[in-house]
């Protein structure tokens, strides 16, 4: 279904939420692959350490949303997650769709793997990484995300590459050995604003969720007037759309990126 189109206004990024993941199981490679070719400026992912120190993409400490599984990612092996079905979740009755394309898809989608596809598109496509804590590795995790940014030479100035994370502590981290790289501080609640406002880089993006734009105007505006550039999350209607406009938000982090694209008139 096509969204009808918006009158003009400032024409935000749309970002893809784990990938195209209204249509596709998120964060799987189909689901990004989808983002891309409705042409998405951006992915979104969110990233966990397995226990044996690789950076993949799940959103949940627990596996069993999206893999039926009760474990927790940081328990296990890069190859036990690929021994999970990540995909069928969405779609439970995709093995009995004759027309549906066979992706090839098997086991937990990696960052490296992610990373690798944005640098290969034939175009400039920027990636949103969520670090989620509190986790049992800390600053670990940072600390192997820079070090991946690095291999792909994406921890300078100019990357396309921006780190977004609740965790103030987890975002200075990043600063301090990468210092190039763009931060987002996520923000949920209308009094972590009173305290991070105060703390953040002058240079830091703020990610305030779309539900407390829109359940606190005056605090959406103030936001709007700090200085700070806006990355909200996550806007999947018109009506999100319409108020991310008028706020001047930069990017929209949505589920649906082919539907706001068409609503951007793109």
């Amino acid at each position: 279904m096509s969204a009808p189109q918006i009158r003009p206004q400032p024409q935000p990024k749309v970002v893809a939420h784990r990938g195209a993941s209204h249509e596709h199981a998120e964060h799987t490679l189909a689901a990004y692959v989808a983002a891309l070719e409705a042409g998405a400026d951006g992915l979104e992912c969110d990233v966990r350490l397995t226990a044996d120190g690789h950076l993949v993409c799940v959103h949940d400490r627990t596996l069993r949303r999206t893999a039926a599984n009760k474990n927790l990612v940081s328990t296990m092996d890069l190859a036990e997650l690929n021994e999970l079905d990540f995909h069928s979740w969405k779609n439970p009755w995709a093995e009995l769709d004759d027309e549906r394309p066979d992706t090839d898809e098997i086991g937990v989608l990696t960052l490296r793997k992610l990373l690798e596809a944005a640098a290969d598109y034939d175009r400039r496509v920027e990636v949103a990484i969520e670090t989620k804590h509190p986790t049992r590795f800390g600053g670990l995790v940072e600390k192997r995300l820079v070090e991946m940014l690095q291999d792909f030479g994406w921890d300078k100035e100019g990357s396309p590459v921006r780190v977004m994370s609740f965790s103030f502590t987890a975002l200075q981290r990043v600063e301090r050995t990468a210092p190039g790289v763009r931060l987002v501080q996520l923000i949920d609640k209308p009094q972590y604003w009173q305290l991070l406002r105060r703390v953040i880089g002058d240079d830091w993006l703020i990610g305030p969720g779309n539900e407390l734009l829109a359940e606190h105007p005056k605090l959406a505006r103030r936001m709007a007037a700090s200085g700070h550039t806006m990355h909200c999350w996550t806007v999947n209607t018109l009506a999100d759309l319409q108020m991310c406009q008028e706020l001047g938000v930069e990017a929209i982090i949505t589920d649906r990126p082919a539907y706001m694209l068409d609503a951007l008139g793109r």
